[in-house]
């Protein structure tokens, strides 16, 4: 079973910086992309930003020029570089993977950017 395991959620300041991570493991194909979206209590969750295979990457507009998102060499690990964090960024974020059409999410992990 594909599992997504988030990491590198916490408490901030205004205009500091974290960087989640994201594990899979468990999958037997390749994955396609990768991703991050976010959610806060009684909302739907917002893409925030994706990593197809072969290097494309795309942004919310909300994100754009502050956040940074990567994979490493196997693919199955995902970054989230969020620079100038501002209170409206606190959520969960949750890691999305796209394998052979099927989306996977892990569980989430909470930012919150708070003085």
């Amino acid at each position: 079973q594909v599992q997504l395991v988030e990491s590198g959620g916490g408490l901030v300041q205004p205009g500091g910086s974290l960087r989640l991570s994201c594990a899979a493991s468990g999958n037997r194909f390749r994955i396609s992309g990768m991703g991050w979206y976010r959610q806060l209590p009684g909302q739907g969750r917002e893409w925030v930003a994706s990593d197809v295979s072969g290097g494309a990457t795309n942004y919310a507009d909300s994100v754009k020029g502050r956040f940074a998102i990567s994979r490493d060499n196997t693919g199955k690990t995902v970054y989230l570089q969020m620079n100038s964090l501002t209170p409206e960024d606190s959520a969960v974020y949750y890691c999305q993977a796209l394998i052979r059409g099927t989306n996977y999410w892990g569980k989430g992990t909470l930012v919150t950017v708070s003085s």
